[in-house]
């Protein structure tokens, strides 16, 4: 883990007493242990949702890359007159 930093934080009483509820219960060891597992699950969420959104942008810039839209009036009624054919 390497360095250990000591931090102070502020939450709602709620929260506080959930945390504490969850140490006597022996789910955890400490409330650091508990408050380090949250971080770990958020920094993997933050960063899953990061991925996501590079993938995101990186499909609307090929998308526009790709050339000129078509309308989408135009995409349906070619694909009714499509339908049309083939009935």
């Amino acid at each position: 883990m390497g360095a250990v930093e000591r931090m102070t934080i502020t939450m709602p009483a709620e929260l506080a007493e959930t945390l504490r509820q969850t140490v006597a219960g022996g789910e955890y060891a400490s409330t650091s242990e508990v408050v380090r597992e949250a971080l770990r699950d958020w920094t993997r969420s933050r960063d899953t949702e990061r991925r996501e959104l590079e993938a995101l942008r990186a499909a609307i810039k090929a998308g526009l890359d790709s050339g000129p839209g078509i309308p989408a009036d135009q995409v349906f009624a070619e694909l009714r007159a499509r339908y049309a054919a083939k009935s």
